[in-house]
């Protein structure tokens, strides 16, 4: 292994010292971010604010201080529907409802998991990976789906946000400390009724963690509301799953995520399903059908072209192609490489392959801009509320979206049948860390 060595450093010193852009990049980055020193300010019609094929939709809603975003996502989806069928024009379904059994399956399945890797030595990958980050607040379309088919849904309204779930650090702190105490009780214990006992413990805690923190998940209620037409609705009594078959009323069988992973472990037309990620012990596995990225864009402009939102997973901010006060995604507007006189370009299989980049963020796409029929540009709907963005909608590049979209829910009408056969085929199994997972475990806030 070679050191530097200190003739070394003075030869490089001399030589920066001698080119004066050094001086000039020098002397702006110490009074100015990066960011804002390499972005170009000059607008085209590619990053401006209209488009050819632009949804009616309801106004962003705001994940806070928390990572749910696929959680608000899925349920931006949702509420559309509602929304049409009985004329809203402002309307929320509970994130939290959704946040408190994602926690609690998560902590059942985390311990079901260690319970599994009890023999393993405590350095195994394996268990390591698990211990790490028990639980946090990512997740999957199909985890989304889990908790819906299970618990059902209800308005924001009967089921309000609160501190903790809004601002989920601490409680993401606590919870997996309590996870990992468990763990240790788990291994220490030889006496399979003795792991019960502590297993059917720490699920009753929790349970009595997460009401404390979110309050307690109703199981029956109303839903009052007043339509456009200022004519009031008085509901009857009912529950989460009964109000999602009625206000709702759509089949989530039917919607199938679609990724884009362009690296050699991963050919397209197949499908690839997570082996261990997942929250609801015995819900839906996630799983893929991985095609490229054309095909893709294909897909999402049909059902955007239908009426129809489409959940979609990117990395979004790592990269830093980002202006979030001014609401745009563009890979083009940024060149840090101008600056510092270097090459950092990575196209985007090596990015998976060497983790520059994977899936931090779920979001709504909301509309498209087609000239002769192809997208120059995407409307996307944030979850990061009003004050940031156009009203808290994005633009997003057609290039922009090429490199750092990775996934699609698409419903599986508008794919061929050669597509359906291969996404119902045996899957290929990916490892716990594979970047494809990511969003389920580093979702921003």
């Amino acid at each position: 292994m070679k050191q530097i060595k200190k003739g070394e450093l003075k030869q490089l010193n001399k030589t920066y010292k001698n080119n004066n852009v050094n001086l000039i990049a020098r002397n702006a980055l110490n009074r100015v971010s990066i960011s804002d020193l390499v972005k170009n300010n000059t607008q085209s019609s590619s990053t401006q604010n209209n488009f050819s094929i632009n949804l009616d939709t309801l106004k962003v809603t705001n994940q806070m201080q928390s990572g749910r975003c696929w959680i608000f996502a899925g349920l931006n989806i949702l509420r559309e529907y509602t929304a049409k069928k009985y004329k809203l024009d402002d309307f929320e379904l509970s994130q939290n409802f959704v946040s408190f059994y994602d926690k609690l399956e998560k902590c059942n399945y985390f311990l079901e998991l260690m319970i599994s890797l009890k023999d393993k030595p405590l350095d195994d990958r394996l268990l390591l990976h698990f211990l790490t980050n028990p639980i946090d607040d990512g997740g999957q379309w199909n985890m989304f789906v889990n908790i819906i088919k299970k618990y059902g849904i209800v308005p924001k309204s009967v089921y309000p946000e609160t501190y903790q779930s809004e601002n989920t650090t601490q409680i993401n702190v606590y919870l997996n400390r309590y996870l990992r105490k468990t763990t240790m009780l788990i291994r220490n214990s030889s006496n399979k009724k003795e792991i019960d006992r502590i297993k059917e413990q720490a699920v009753k805690d929790i349970y009595f963690i997460l009401c404390d923190a979110f309050g307690v998940p109703p199981t029956e209620f109303t839903f009052d509301f007043t339509n456009k037409k200022k004519k009031y609705h008085y509901g009857v009594l009912t529950t989460p799953k009964k109000f999602f078959n009625e206000y709702i009323g759509i089949n989530l069988n039917n919607f199938v995520s679609i990724i884009n992973s362009p690296t050699k472990d991963k050919p397209f037309n197949k499908a690839y399903e997570d082996i261990y990620l997942n929250n609801v012990a015995v819900g839906s596995k996630v799983r893929y059908l991985n095609l490229e990225m054309s095909r893709i864009k294909e897909l999402s402009i049909k059902q955007l072209q239908d009426g129809h939102p489409v959940w979609f997973g990117s990395d979004c901010i790592k990269y830093g192609y980002f202006d979030k006060k001014g609401g745009l995604w563009d890979d083009k507007s940024y060149n840090e490489d101008l600056l510092f006189q270097v090459d950092t370009f990575l196209s985007k299989d090596e990015m998976l392959d060497y983790r520059e980049s994977s899936m931090d963020h779920a979001m709504v796409l909301t509309g498209v801009n087609l000239v002769n029929g192809k997208p120059t540009k995407w409307k996307i709907q944030n979850s990061w509320g009003d004050t940031v963005g156009n009203k808290g909608y994005y633009v997003a590049t057609n290039s922009w979206f090429d490199r750092f979209v990775y996934q699609v829910v698409i419903d599986k009408k508008y794919l061929t049948e050669k597509e359906l056969k291969a996404y119902e085929e045996q899957p290929i199994y990916l490892e716990p860390w594979d970047p494809m997972g990511s969003l389920a475990k580093n979702c921003l806030n």
